[in-house]
């Protein structure tokens, strides 16, 4: 019931939010191709849209827009209470005002009052189930909410990024530990918790004290991501077929681009531009948390659109390009200072992104006009 898992049947009989829940993705997808034209923007390349405002707004229309109207949709209907669909529903809608003629402060307010209503559908699931999964996604939930606060009250987005990175890093990595609590052990709920304690900590340090917070956030993030790498059963699933072995091969490509970039704010320390940032923000946001949610795929969209997503050879496509264009942009462009090979490995990320987009729409309506179930 994350992220990356589908919701069980609520207790009592209550029943799942229905109906319109499915066209609260559409906000997220309009969000998506408002990043992905802003990205074009910020790599120099030609764009469909050029709108002005859209380079400024691109790391929270990405962040929050897209991937946390995703989670906090789910998190929604794992609740079962159609209230909870306003939490989903406010960020759908602040991103979109980000990227209209309004002022940026009503897309930000809005971005706050869903990412506060997000955050508040953990009470009564931890009400429900006191599970220290629950406890470490809400504890992301949370820096998400300080991310957004700090946002509105003109915080610039370079700043954000620890607190935008640990938001979906925690709630992606409670939700591993809910699949694999047995393989990891049952010490493992607690430890998660201490980690994910340690990583907030390293997140506040680099706003405080950014010289010394940025290597201590860059060793913490390297801590939990190399426990997690270790305790996960995608080790075991790496060797199967089929989607198990898909699924496996996306979140191992996860746990590598999240030690790149742990290991990057170790070694530079803090960094607001430049080769050393770009390969931070895009290692998490594009390699970890994109990576993880194409191998979830099959399993996230049937949860919330209650159709079935079918396994398709074909998604090892995107996935592949996604990773190797990373590394064409982090490695080739970041590193060794090749500009055109940034530029290009940035728009085949933009490809991957699209590509994996548009299987998955194939995907679903060849699944319903054949009947699959």
């Amino acid at each position: 019931m994350t992220l990356l898992h589908p919701a069980p049947a609520e207790a009592g009989g209550a029943k799942r939010p229905t109906g319109s829940r499915a066209w609260l993705l559409l906000p997220a997808a309009v969000a998506l191709l408002a990043g992905l034209d802003a990205g074009l923007i910020l790599l120099g390349v030609p764009a469909p849209v050029s709108a002005r405002r859209l380079p400024d707004v691109h790391g929270m229309v990405m962040a929050l827009g897209f991937v946390g109207t995703v989670v906090c949709l789910e998190r929604a209907i794992a609740l079962g209470e159609r209230r909870a669909l306003a939490a989903p529903a406010l960020l759908g809608v602040g991103s979109l005002l980000l990227v209209t003629p309004l002022p940026l402060v009503v897309g930000r307010t809005a971005l706050v009052a869903g990412m506060a209503a997000m955050t508040s559908i953990y009470v009564p699931l931890w009400r429900r189930q006191r599970d220290d999964a629950v406890l470490v996604q809400a504890h992301g939930a949370v820096l998400g909410t300080g991310a957004a606060l700090m946002w509105l009250g003109g915080t610039p987005m370079a700043t954000l990024l620890p607190w935008l990175a640990a938001f979906l890093v925690l709630t992606i990595a409670g939700e591993r530990l809910e699949l694999a609590r047995l393989a990891m052990g049952p010490g493992a709920g607690p430890t998660l918790v201490l980690l994910s304690g340690l990583l907030t900590c390293g997140v506040v340090a680099a706003l405080l004290w950014p010289s010394a917070g940025h290597p201590l956030l860059g060793l913490t993030l390297l801590v939990l991501t190399g426990w997690l790498a270790v305790h996960d059963v995608a080790w075991r699933t790496i060797r199967s077929t089929g989607l198990p072995r898909y699924t496996a091969a996306g979140m191992l490509g996860g746990y590598l681009w999240l030690l790149v970039a742990g290991a990057v704010w170790l070694v530079s320390g803090s960094s607001y531009g430049g080769p050393a940032y770009d390969a931070v923000i895009h290692a998490v946001f594009l390699g970890f948390t994109i990576s993880m949610i194409m191998a979830h795929a099959p399993v996230i969209l049937p949860a919330v659109l209650r159709r079935p997503l079918p396994y398709h050879p074909l998604m090892w496509a995107p996935l592949a390009l996604l990773h190797v264009s990373l590394l064409l942009r982090l490695w080739i462009g970041d590193a060794l200072g090749q500009q055109q090979c940034w530029q290009l490995g940035g728009v085949l990320n933009e490809a991957a992104l699209l590509s994996f987009a548009g299987l998955v729409v194939w995907s679903l309506a060849r699944a319903r006009r054949t009947g699959v179930r």
